[in-house]
């Protein structure tokens, strides 16, 4: 009996310094879950905020799995990405519930193209996808919703505040228009995806959940806009992020 309270007190200090190293480590490298449907370019827009871009014209590809990335700052600081398939519904609404329930993420990067999410193949075919893009934004609206009651209600559990970025990616593709597109997005803006983020904030309370929206472009498409303003838009995003986080 005699060495079991030295035992339990070691025990107990290693535990407690797990819990701290642990709790630094989440504070340098929060966890963000990065959503949206297929073919809106999540996979691209990560490739670029870890430092892995890919090259000029390649397409991005589905993923059936969660993709986990590691983003490492020069000063000890960095992001945790965890990237939910868009498409194959079961393993996409496991995903989900892992990364907004069993183990819930810091931040959600939320991704979307106005419509212009890249079309995928039917199995067998060949050539270009067709895309309507009015269907498009029926499916995006629809995505979102199944997305956002699952960060009402983790933001709701949660004893600190999240966040949310709304990034409205391909702005390319309407290079005059960035500025419309993105307050369209936006809370207030009376749109149907602008009613689903009052919604959110109503359900999660504004002093749980922060929602931004900002635009990114990871793919060059001709001269609408210039790798510098491509790289403009995620320096701005990465800088937002770091404000979010406590990163400044």
């Amino acid at each position: 009996m005699a060495r079991t309270r030295p035992t339990r007190a070691v025990s107990g200090a290693l535990g407690r310094g797990r819990e701290r190293v642990t709790g630094v480590f989440q504070r340098r490298y929060p966890t963000v879950a990065v959503t949206g449907m297929t073919g809106v370019g999540k996979t691209e827009l990560v490739d670029h905020l870890v430092g892995r871009a890919q090259p000029e014209g390649t397409a991005e590809s589905g993923s059936a799995v969660m993709e986990r990335r590691v983003r490492r700052g020069r000063r000890l600081t960095g992001f945790r990405f965890r990237v939910v398939p868009g498409e194959n519904a079961a393993t996409r609404l496991g995903a989900l519930d892992e990364v907004f329930h069993d183990d819930p993420v810091d931040g959600v990067l939320h991704v979307v193209a106005h419509g212009h999410a890249t079309g995928r193949r039917t199995a067998g075919t060949t050539g270009p996808a067709v895309v309507d893009r009015e269907d498009q934004l029926a499916r995006e609206l629809e995505d979102w919703t199944v997305t956002a009651h699952r960060i009402a209600a983790m933001a709701v559990r949660r004893p600190h505040p999240t966040w949310l970025v709304v990034v409205v990616t391909k702005v390319d593709l309407y290079a005059d228009e960035v500025d419309e597109v993105v307050r369209s997005y936006s809370p207030g803006s009376g749109t149907p995806f602008g009613d689903r983020l009052d919604e959110l904030r109503a359900l999660a309370g504004a002093a749980k959940l922060s929602i931004d929206v900002l635009p990114a472009c990871s793919h060059l498409d001709g001269d609408a806009v210039s790798a510098q303003q491509r790289d403009a838009y995620l320096v701005a995003l990465e800088a937002r992020m770091a404000q979010l986080s406590g990163h400044d």
